[in-house]
């Protein structure tokens, strides 16, 4: 089964956006990756606009309607991050699509600091789905700095464990934080014996800047493939068992 991550560069235009996941897709379909996994807030980016705007919801469902789409004619999941209100709450959230039209949910658990002034914690259990026969975690960002939870994905089964990261610092922060963030979903693939596939942001967004550094760890902790600090990429790897 061959797995994916997409490394992309945040716009705060969601029709960019998303015809740039579309194309990613069906990119990923042609190399036959059977799951590929984007970046946090990948959908809309994070733009104060964006998220309090009063049609949130029909913006990110006419644009994962469109996703879906894609990942049925190519017969690809797809793992996307988005923000999503439910009862008047802002959630920082990755909707997991299925070629069948299933959808599946996660809301991030541990926002930072920052991130709580709009969004709210998930409440929600650890997100594990089923595809192809396989069984895959879903985490956001943060959450892969709290090993409990990676470890209660495993514990319900999870095969792999995708990680949607949006790691974004001012320029001077961004260098010292690169190995940290390599060093931590590498740690989560060692303690818990999986595959981790980590997809983050190029480039800069609102003033801030992310290095890129994409990256699928093998259960040994190798660093099997990763993407450069300036460049879009699609990673993947093929996994016999």
């Amino acid at each position: 089964m061959k797995l994916g991550v997409c490394q992309m560069a945040a716009t705060e235009n969601v029709e960019v956006n998303t015809t740039k996941i579309i194309r990613f897709i069906r990119d990923a379909a042609s190399q036959n990756i059977r799951i590929i996994g984007f970046p946090e807030m990948a959908l809309t980016g994070y733009t104060r606009e964006i998220l309090s705007d009063e049609n949130l919801n029909a913006t990110v469902n006419q644009a994962l309607a469109k996703i879906r789409k894609t990942c049925k004619d190519n017969n690809t999941a797809a793992i996307i991050g988005h923000p999503y209100k439910s009862k008047d709450k802002l959630y920082n959230s990755a909707s997991v699509l299925l070629p069948d039209g299933s959808t599946f949910t996660y809301d991030k658990k541990y926002p930072t600091e920052l991130e709580l002034k709009y969004f709210e914690a998930g409440s929600k259990e650890p997100l594990v789905f089923t595809f192809a026969g396989k069984k895959v975690g879903v985490m956001i960002c943060r959450d892969q700095n709290y090993p409990e939870l990676a470890k209660a994905l495993t514990k319900a089964g999870a095969q792999f464990v995708y990680i949607l990261s949006a790691h974004f610092y001012n320029p001077k922060e961004a260098r010292w934080k690169l190995e940290k963030n390599r060093a931590i979903p590498i740690t989560r693939a060692v303690e818990n014996k999986v595959y981790v596939l980590l997809s983050n942001f190029v480039g800069s967004h609102l003033g801030m800047v992310s290095l890129g550094n994409s990256l699928i760890a093998d259960p040994d902790g190798a660093v099997v493939v990763s993407a450069g600090e300036s460049e879009e990429a699609l990673l993947s790897v093929c996994i016999y068992e």
